[in-house]
């Protein structure tokens, strides 16, 4: 499917997206409809986009941001009825909006993400099991603007099915389509535009070079998986069975 069919319509959502059709290792693509990712779903608030959102069926939220996030922003709302599970994987907040012009958005965003790769084990493991838990989906998991956390959490599990690192890569720059959206949502909440200008980027350097990290000092990603998070072959079948087409 096409570039722009993964991104769902919301009035509030930009960054909405469907992750069926990539192909694992085996050569099963992800099933449509099955696991989303997402900015905050806080901005659920309109009658509009309630009802579009009832209308994927969705079970499960993962929240990744922090406590204080949702304390200003909101969560996903009750009303929803969804099994909400709140694991912030983000143990060193840092603020991008207020990051210099010097700041390149590549390797800055890339060591970031080593750090939640690091530091969040037991929330990353934790969320890896509630997304191969059969009975979860339709499951959408998200942060604030559903690039960083979010694209890290994404390329995860991409990875652990064998998909194509052009197409993990690929995946997490579709948030550029929205770059423009991210940066006038951040005036809108806090009156100000961000003063770094790789602020809402999501250029395919930082994904290579976080990637490039993993297999650098664990051999690949399930070489990290298995290491770190305690991933084992039978939470990877779990995955596969879950998100994946069923075998002809």
């Amino acid at each position: 499917m096409s570039t722009p069919d993964r991104h769902i319509a919301f009035e509030a959502l930009h960054n909405f997206r469907d992750l069926g059709g990539y192909r694992a290792a085996d050569g099963r693509p992800l099933r449509w409809g099955r696991l989303y990712r997402s900015d905050s779903l806080g901005k659920l608030t309109s009658e509009a986009d309630l009802s579009a959102f009832a209308a994927l069926g969705v079970r499960t939220v993962i929240d990744l941001r922090h406590g204080f996030e949702i304390e200003a922003r909101g969560r996903v709302p009750e009303r929803t009825g969804v099994t909400w599970h709140h694991l912030s994987i983000e143990h060193r907040p840092y603020d991008q909006a207020t990051l210099g012009p010097e700041v390149k958005a590549g390797p800055y965003l890339a060591e970031r993400f080593r750090e939640v790769a690091e530091d969040g084990v037991a929330e990353i493991r934790r969320a890896l099991d509630v997304i191969a838990d059969p009975d979860s989906g339709p499951l959408v998991f998200h942060c604030a603007s559903g690039k960083d956390r979010t694209g890290q959490l994404a390329a995860t599990v991409l990875a652990l099915l064998g998909v194509d690192e052009d197409d993990i890569v690929a995946d997490f720059e579709l948030t550029h389509r929205i770059r423009a959206l991210l940066r006038a949502s951040h005036v809108a909440n806090h009156g100000s535009e961000p003063t770094w200008p790789d602020y809402g980027h999501a250029p395919a350097e930082v994904m290579e070079r976080f990637l490039a990290g993993l297999t650098a000092d664990y051999g690949s990603v399930r070489g990290y998986a298995e290491k770190r998070l305690g991933v084992d072959e039978a939470l990877v079948e779990r995955l596969r069975e879950t998100l994946l087409e069923p075998s002809a």
